[in-house]
């Protein structure tokens, strides 16, 4: 099922961004400059089949062209800080990009999660973090409920995101290979993402 279908003032953008006329966008598609005037008006919508040769021709991707939106990464050096994580508030599902992307699941396009620093009063999502030997430990005090809980803690590092992911009745901890760590994060279904920066701490 699609929710979003692609509307006539996004072909016209994407269009006109790449200076093309409607003839030359229907040549390339093999349609007539008339059918692409007619989606651009509002007055009919491209078939299902041109879907993807629209998007080539407008030099984007499926997705992107069905969500309206042009990305851009501008990541391209693939810095782990500027990782994002995703959540799916249906299954769960638990995805992460190193740079600008659209997420779906479940039907839903996905809002990349915005970390803040637990308050020294939140004690519930205070990242209590370790040396151990040659890793690290990672604790919350957090309720571990079926209604409430920590669902993953992960580790970046300069060059990769290690995940554990956690469910209801485990205790919200995680052990981690100390090289490399940069930040500590830890997502609750209820409150959302919290980041601990330990680079130089330990």
């Amino acid at each position: 099922m699609i929710d979003n279908y692609i509307t006539g003032s996004v072909i016209k953008n994407l269009r006109e961004n790449k200076k093309m006329t409607q003839e030359e966008l229907a040549a390339k598609i093999n349609v007539t400059g008339k059918a692409v005037s007619k989606w651009e008006t509002g007055l009919g919508f491209p078939d299902i089949s041109l879907i993807e040769p629209l998007a080539k021709a407008l030099d984007i991707s499926v997705i992107e062209l069905l969500s309206g939106e042009c990305i851009r990464n501008k990541n391209k050096v693939s810095n782990m800080q500027k990782a994002k994580f995703y959540v799916c508030p249906v299954c769960g599902n638990v995805i992460y990009s190193i740079g600008e992307t659209i997420i779906s699941c479940c039907g839903i396009t996905l809002p990349p999660l915005e970390a803040e620093t637990a308050d020294t009063e939140d004690s519930a999502h205070k990242m209590h973090v370790e040396p151990v030997e040659d890793e690290i430990y990672v604790q919350l005090n957090h309720p571990m409920t079926k209604e409430h809980y920590i669902s993953f803690i992960a580790a970046v590092t300069d060059n990769g995101i290690h995940l554990t992911k956690l469910y209801p009745e485990q205790t919200a901890e995680a052990r981690f290979k100390r090289a490399r760590i940069k930040s500590i994060y830890a997502y609750c279904n209820h409150h959302g993402l919290f980041v601990e920066k330990i680079m130089g701490k330990i």
